[in-house]
C-alpha cells in the first residue's frame, strides 16, 4: 500500500499525525489527551497499540500533552532530539529509560519499511524539527510551527508527494486580535508561526509536478480560517506561477476532528 497518513488534529488546541506503511507506523506528536488520540485512531480503524513509537516535533503543550500518558499505556518508545529531551523530562512524568530514545536532527530512522528523516526549523523551542517520510518512491513531508520557510527548510520539504504545511494565521487578523502585542510580536517573528501568505510563497517553491496535494495545518482558532488560509495560500501561488504551471490540491485540518486516511498513491 505505501504510505498512508491522517491527520488526527492540528491547531493551537493540539497536534497529532499518524504515518503508517504496512510494516511500520508511528505518531508524530502527542498534543491531544490520550483518551482523545485513542477515540481518534479507533474512528480511522487504528489502535495506538499498533504503533512503533511516536515522533516529537519539539515539547510546546500542543504538542505533547498526551504524550507521556500515551507512552507509558501502550509502552512505545519516544523519538526526540537531545535539546527536546531536557524539556521534556520536566512536562510528561517517567518514561522508560528503554523508551527514551534520541534522535539526532538530521538523522535518518527506520520503521518498517517506512524510512524518517528530522530536519532542522526555527521556532522558539530548545531545538525543534520537522519530519520527512519515505518509501520507495514516496515522500511525505510535515512543516509546521515555522517561524519562517528556510533555505534548508525548503530543501528538505522539496518534491514530496503529499505535504503538511502550516498556515498559521492571516497577518491582519492577528493584528487586530485580542492578544497582547508581546504575543503578537512572537507569532509573527522568525520563531513564531507561518501566516497564509508566507505558506503560499514558499509553497511555490517547493512543490513540483510530484506534489499531489498539500494540508494547510496548524491554523490558529482566533486569527484565521480555513476558507481565509485556501484563499490566501491559492492567491500567493496563483500570483507566481505561469497558467501552465502544475498545481497541487489544498486540503483542509481540523482542530476538533481527523482527516480521512490519505494514501499517497492514489491519485
Amino acid at each position: 500500500m505505501g504510505i498512508r497518513f491522517c491527520v488526527l488534529g492540528s491547531g493551537s488546541t493540539g497536534n497529532a499525525t499518524v504515518v503508517a506503511t504496512e510494516e511500520g507506523k508511528v505518531l508524530i506528536d502527542a498534543g491531544l489527551s490520550a483518551k482523545k488520540i485513542d477515540q481518534l485512531l479507533k474512528e480511522r480503524g487504528m489502535s495506538a497499540s499498533e504503533l512503533d513509537a511516536i515522533l516529537v516535533t519539539h515539547e510546546h503543550a500542543d504538542h505533547i500533552k498526551g504524550l507521556g500518558a500515551v507512552a507509558r499505556k501502550y509502552d512505545l518508545p519516544v523519538y526526540a532530539n537531545e535539546k527536546t529531551w531536557e524539556e521534556l523530562d520536566r512536562q510528561i512524568g517517567e518514561i522508560a529509560e528503554e523508551n527514551r530514545c534520541v534522535m539526532k536532527t538530521g538523522e535518518m530512522l527506520e520503521f518498517g519499511s517506512l524510512q524518517v528523516e528530522s530536519y532542522g526549523i526555527s521556532h522558539d523551542a530548545a531545538e525543534p524539527v520537522g519530519y520527512c517520510f519515505y518509501h520507495e518512491e514516496e515522500k511525505l513531508s510535515v512543516a509546521t510551527d515555522l517561524g519562517y520557510m528556510s533555505s534548508k527548510v525548503k530543501e528538505k520539504i522539496q518534491d514530496s508527494d503529499v505535504l503538511v504545511l502550516e498556515s498559521n494565521h492571516d497577518i491582519e487578523m492577528l493584528r487586530m486580535g485580542r492578544y497582547p502585542w508581546n504575543i503578537k510580536r512572537r507569532i509573527l517573528s522568525d520563531v513564531g508561526h507561518l501566516s497564509n501568505e508566507a505558506a503560499g510563497i514558499g509553497l511555490v517553491d517547493v512543490m513540483t509536478a510530484k506534489t499531489k496535494r498539500v494540508y494547510l495545518a496548524h491554523l490558529s482558532r482566533d486569527h484565521n480560517l480555513m476558507d481565509l488560509a485556501r484563499l490566501t495560500v491559492n492567491s500567493m501561488v496563483e500570483e507566481r506561477l505561469a497558467p501552465d504551471d502544475h498545481r497541487a490540491k489544498l486540503m483542509d485540518t481540523y482542530h476538533d476532528r481527523a482527516t480521512e486516511w490519505d494514501v499517497l498513491k492514489d491519485d
